[in-house]
């Protein structure tokens, strides 16, 4: 079967190809259009369809629209109740329910030529469940849990996989809402909600969680697989930050509780689950299972031998998720993700191409792997872009910015860069077959979305990515399915010792990541970066603005 998943109705619009149970391409239309997670998550905007990214993954494959089978469409407008029925205080979410019933219409005019009649409306949990269980090698018999703001009517499901069939074994019905409690909590300090959650966890390491009793007083594990998540008094507990201040020990300690009371929660939501299945494996789905600080306490105290999430937990996973249960469904037996690489990429004559139209200075070294590791053991900062863009929200060693890890400077060096928050940390990439040497956690981490002890004896090697705490969340790199990065590693250990770099994404605050090469040049030019690693090509700081070079761009 040929299927398309597509999100669409909340934020991040997305769309994923999965062909006779394989995945084959899948990408976020923020990529393509430029806008942060795609468009705020309004009511008014419930119309907008990943347009762009759809007919891209449709074009990857060759098809046209009318050569699907299924549209696997992540919300279920049948399931839905009037929002002032579910306790939430939304007054236009109608409008949500009006434009999810019409989207097969709405498909029809993105995609002309399908049919609307094939498009399937999948259950918003079931779609992040999906994106877990089928997604996740291994994981023919396995447990899920999804958490995020809200779906239909929930906010949470716990389900189970068995080979091709997925049963909902409990959901938490709305307004009780891990999700919405951490986006209440973000809108408070001064963050932009459904988009900054990640930034109330970095400060979490900064406070103690001093309020915890007191939030345990509206969250909290209800013992039947549920939970209360509602109501909490943030004003009364902690002064408004305004975007524009400073953050107070009193918002990193309301965030540092916070953060306390949201894995106390999933803790025992995952013992209530595994006590149910008594499965091995445990696979996340959905926005909380983001935060990389709550996996990881998930994975070392939960009951499940292993665990694993989604690298696109949030709401553009979905997209994947839907097209796999309806491949499941349909008698495909679906393939687990054959990594988060899923999005566009160039051929080397096509980057030259890009290069030579751009009028940039620009060489093609004998080994790019080489020259970014030499540039990098001289504390230069890399913008790298290699291979098929990422799926999810992190830069995996395709569209990334690459530091030295030995100089604790950079890690304000690429804040700066970045246009961040300095409280915020910047992670490690490092060869699989070394990391247990140096981080103490989940290995092998090739998705970043667990947190790990740095050992004390490297801390002072590598303190750029060290957080205050102590922590780092890792990339893993396997030799065998990133050998371009991995060859990085090698010569970068071999000048300096150290078998880690900083990765973080490529891109800066308020931006998507970068996709395609005009972003990546348009990026490298307005930011201090020293070197672009594009495909084959290196491009240099001083080359790029030295104006009397510009015949260069024709080599």
């Amino acid at each position: 079967m040929r299927i398309l998943g597509i999100n669409a109705l909340f934020h991040d619009p997305a769309a994923a190809l999965v062909i006779d149970g394989r995945t084959v391409a899948a990408a976020e239309e923020e990529r393509f259009s430029r806008r942060k997670h795609g468009k705020r998550p309004l009511p008014f905007s419930a119309w907008e369809l990943p347009e762009k990214a759809a007919a891209w993954c449709l074009k990857r494959a060759g098809l046209r629209p009318q050569d699907l089978d299924a549209v696997a469409y992540s919300f279920d407008p049948g399931l839905a109740r009037p929002a002032d029925e579910m306790g939430l205080d939304d007054p236009w979410d109608h409008l949500r329910q009006t434009y999810a019933r019409e989207a097969p219409h709405f498909l029809r005019t993105a995609l002309p030529g399908l049919d609307p009649d094939i498009v399937r409306f999948v259950p918003h949990h079931m779609a992040h469940a999906a994106s877990g269980a089928f997604a996740a090698e291994d994981a023919d018999t396995s447990s899920v849990l999804v958490l995020d703001g809200r779906g239909e009517r929930a906010s949470h499901l716990a389900a189970r996989r068995v080979h091709d069939r997925l049963e909902a074994l409990h959901a938490q019905d709305l307004p009780h809402s891990l999700g919405l409690v951490y986006e209440e909590l973000t809108d408070h300090l001064g963050f932009l909600r459904s988009s900054d959650e990640f930034k109330v966890m970095a400060l979490a390491s900064h406070g103690t969680p001093r309020m915890l009793p007191e939030l345990r007083r509206y969250v909290y594990p209800t013992g039947d697989g549920g939970f209360h998540a509602t109501g909490v008094p943030w004003a009364e507990l902690c002064p408004r930050r305004r975007p524009d201040e400073a953050w107070t020990q009193d918002h990193a300690d309301i965030a540092a509780g916070a953060q306390a009371v949201l894995e106390e929660t999933l803790l025992d939501l995952v013992r209530w689950l595994h006590g149910r299945t008594h499965d091995r494996v445990l696979t996340l789905a959905g926005g909380v299972a983001l935060n990389c600080v709550a996996n990881s306490r998930i994975a070392r105290e939960g009951p499940f031998d292993r665990v694993w999430v989604q690298p696109a937990a949030g709401d553009a996973g979905t997209a994947l998720g839907g097209a796999l249960l309806l491949a499941a469904g349909g008698g495909d037996d679906p393939d687990p993700m054959p990594g988060a690489d899923l999005g566009r990429d160039w051929s080397d004559a096509e980057l030259g191409a890009w290069l030579k139209t751009a009028a940039v200075p620009f060489d093609r070294p004998a080994d790019i792997a080489e020259t970014v590791a030499g540039a990098l053991a001289d504390n230069a900062i890399v913008a790298w872009f290699q291979g098929r863009s990422e799926f999810g929200p992190r830069a995996l060693g395709h569209r990334s910015l690459l530091a030295h890890p030995g100089h604790a400077g950079n890690l304000e060096r690429l804040n700066d860069v970045k246009g961040r928050e300095q409280f915020r940390p910047v992670a490690p990439m490092v060869l699989a077959d070394r990391a247990s040497e140096i981080f103490d956690g989940v290995i092998p981490s090739p998705y970043m979305l667990f947190v790990h002890d740095v050992a004390p004896e490297w801390r002072d090697r590598i303190p750029a990515v060290v957080h205050v705490d102590g922590t780092a969340r890792i990339q893993t790199v396997d030799r065998r399915t990133e050998p371009l990065v991995a060859r990085m590693l090698t010569e970068f250990e071999r000048r300096t010792g150290l078998p880690v770099v900083v990765n973080t994404s490529l891109n800066t605050a308020g931006r998507p990541m970068v996709d395609d090469p005009r972003d990546a040049l348009e990026c490298f030019g307005s930011s201090p970066v020293d070197l672009l690693a594009i495909g084959p090509y290196a491009v240099r700081r001083g080359d790029f603005f030295r104006s009397d070079d510009t015949d260069d761009a024709a080599r």
